[in-house]
């Protein structure tokens, strides 16, 4: 079971390709979109998300793409997943259940397991997804594979 949305995924994963691939010219979304087997305008919102809290920076132009903001070794997954997940939002899932159980039992039990989870990814930074990434040869080319754990 993986209790990381796939936007978050999606978002680490893209972080991590970036990374990887950057020098000596940023990524075209289009490039990293075929590695992962996705339409381009599926993460162009993904991307500029991450541009918007200081995650990518964005370069324009016919050579332009996107590359990190700062070092790897200063990014964190537990950070990518939090801008992922504010940028998602919950519009099509109805109101939220209200309840005094919600309220005073499984609401605050989720919220603890949920700052744990992303805790331990807070641990986890970039530069160690690319040293994984690079150990475990996680990309040949064409394509990427998901063989690499956080």
């Amino acid at each position: 079971m993986n209790l990381l949305s796939r936007r978050s995924l999606l978002a680490i994963a893209a972080v991590v390709d970036i990374a990887l691939h950057a020098r000596p010219s940023p990524v075209a979304a289009k490039m990293l979109a075929a590695r992962h087997d996705l339409p381009p305008r599926h993460l162009e919102t993904l991307l500029q998300a991450l541009v918007r809290v200081g995650i990518l920076k964005g370069v324009r132009g016919p050579r332009g793409g996107y590359e990190l903001a700062r070092e790897r070794r200063r990014i964190t997954a537990g950070e990518i997943a939090r801008a992922a997940m504010q940028e998602a939002g919950e519009d099509g899932l109805g109101p939220m259940p209200q309840s005094r159980l919600i309220d005073l039992v499984v609401g605050p039990q989720v919220e603890r397991a949920s700052q744990a989870f992303l805790s331990t990814l807070d641990g986890v930074t970039v530069e160690e997804l690319c040293q994984q990434a690079e150990r475990r040869a996680a990309f040949d080319g064409a394509g990427a594979t998901a063989d690499f754990t956080i």
